[in-house]
């Protein structure tokens, strides 16, 4: 159910992925931002990363000028989100930005428009509570870049309907993604739920000096992620034992139940420990590099989700 247009409110880093996502899948693309010009340097920055992805036979067989010909920047928000039936906002994550921003998204957007927030911290309650087609808004928070990571967390307020949900579901499938479809909002979400255990465990084992930066990157990087690039964690442990997830968890249920009181003590992370961490990690990448890293991390992540794809074909999903 890709939409024919789907507007753009904030042209940030997040808002230019998600204008590769959604070019990609077919839609027309308005991108707006309050900024002057920004809009335009979007567009200019989405079509240094085309030929990569290209390359990468990551646009689904169309061209780079393909996806440049459903992009335009807007002058004026309400010419952005006219005849848009999903509107992804984008703002800082401030809540009296977010309160500002969709009470006016709510008051110009069509009747049938979904109206969602790509925050990755605030409840969607927290800033819909007050309007008028509250039930038609919630949270699409993306992992960065939804262009390379199809997973994307969808939060409903207390009051999204349950149409919302759906609509907003077929859409995010049809664009390519893999929404993740809560229940119910809570602090953190998902990701940033079981992202923020595994962070809290390797800052401990550093602070209390159990293993270096580099160790915990490598225990990641060249063990566990290599499982999790195409499993999760439950199907992971269902195929760890013998007979399937209940065997694993009778086997190894008191290891973890004997770590865990252990793990019931926060390290600050912006105390002593990040003196080794910065360090550690300085060595390792000089500050003045981190953008050309970041720009290979990108080029990474496109020849993994290549490769995912040719294996899902070649041994299935």
């Amino acid at each position: 159910m890709t939409h024919s247009r789907v507007a753009i409110v904030g042209a940030g880093f997040i808002g230019r992925a998600w204008s590769i996502s959604f070019a990609r899948a077919g839609s027309q693309v308005a991108i707006w931002d309050q900024a002057d010009g920004e809009a335009e340097k979007a567009i200019t920055y989405i079509a240094s990363t085309l030929d990569d992805l290209a390359a990468n036979d990551l646009l689904n067989g169309q061209t780079p000028a393909q996806i440049l010909n459903r992009l335009t920047a807007q002058p004026k928000l309400e010419d952005t989100i006219g005849g848009a039936l999903h509107i992804q906002e984008n703002t800082p994550e401030v809540l009296e930005t977010k309160i500002k921003v969709f009470a006016e998204l709510d008051a110009l957007a069509a009747s049938n428009a979904v109206i969602a927030s790509s925050t990755s911290a605030l409840l969607p309650s927290s800033f819909t509570k007050g309007l008028r087609g509250r039930g038609r808004c919630l949270v699409v928070h993306p992992i960065n870049p939804p262009y390379l990571i199809p997973a994307a967390e969808v939060v409903p307020a207390p009051w999204t309907t349950e149409e919302t949900l759906s609509r907003t579901r077929d859409f995010l499938i049809s664009a390519g993604h893999a929404p993740l479809m809560m229940k119910t909002e809570v602090d953190g979400f998902i990701m940033n739920r079981l992202q923020g255990a595994l962070l809290e465990e390797a800052f401990r084992l550093v602070a209390d000096g159990y293993a270096s930066a580099e160790d915990i990157d490598i225990g990641l990087r060249d063990g566990l992620a290599l499982r999790w690039s195409f499993m999760g964690p439950f199907e992971t442990i269902d195929l760890n034992a013998p007979r399937g997830v209940r065997d694993y968890a009778a086997r190894y249920q008191g290891l973890y139940a004997n770590i865990f009181p252990q793990m019931q003590r926060r390290v600050d992370w912006t105390g002593p420990v990040m003196d080794q961490i910065e360090a550690q990690r300085r060595v390792r990448l000089p500050e003045a590099e981190l953008q050309q890293r970041q720009l290979w991390r990108d080029r990474r992540l496109m020849a993994l989700v290549a490769h995912k794809r040719h294996a899902a074909q070649a041994i299935g999903d």
